[in-house]
């Protein structure tokens, strides 16, 4: 297929394009860590979970759409186990009670959550800081 269009320029490219692994980590929860990027509306996070680590269950206002990129965990929402493997994708409703275990093979994802989650943002922040970014 022949491009018609001309490629962004440099400057163009670094407004535009993140490379989420140059974002600081940041520890949402002990032993989970995550890369963490908003837009106006939304926020996005790379989570990098340990063999046999565990969020808590929770509950938060907003909606949460969880892609198990490697590994496996089992996703607790409202009190039922679901098992997932790479490739499943799972979507909490707003303050629906949700955590996971972590299998002892780890698991990564890639979450978004609306509307935007400003303590994360927040704590990236603090991490920034204490980096002297």
């Amino acid at each position: 297929m022949e491009r018609k269009e001309p490629y962004a320029t440099q400057e163009e490219f670094d407004q535009r394009v993140i490379r989420y692994r140059d974002i600081p980590p940041v520890e949402l929860v002990p032993d989970i860590k995550a890369h963490i990027l908003s837009s106006g509306r939304m926020t996005a996070i790379f989570t990098v979970m340990p063999p046999n680590s565990a969020v808590p269950r929770h509950q938060h206002e907003h909606e949460q759409v969880m892609i198990i990129a490697e590994g496996e965990c089992d996703q607790i929402i409202d009190d039922k186990l679901y098992h997932l493997k790479e490739g499943n994708v799972v979507i909490c409703a707003p303050n629906q009670p949700h955590g996971t275990y972590v299998s002892d093979k780890g698991c990564r994802t890639i979450e978004f959550f609306a509307p935007r989650r400003q303590e994360y943002m927040d704590k990236l922040e603090a991490v920034k800081k204490s980096l002297g970014k």
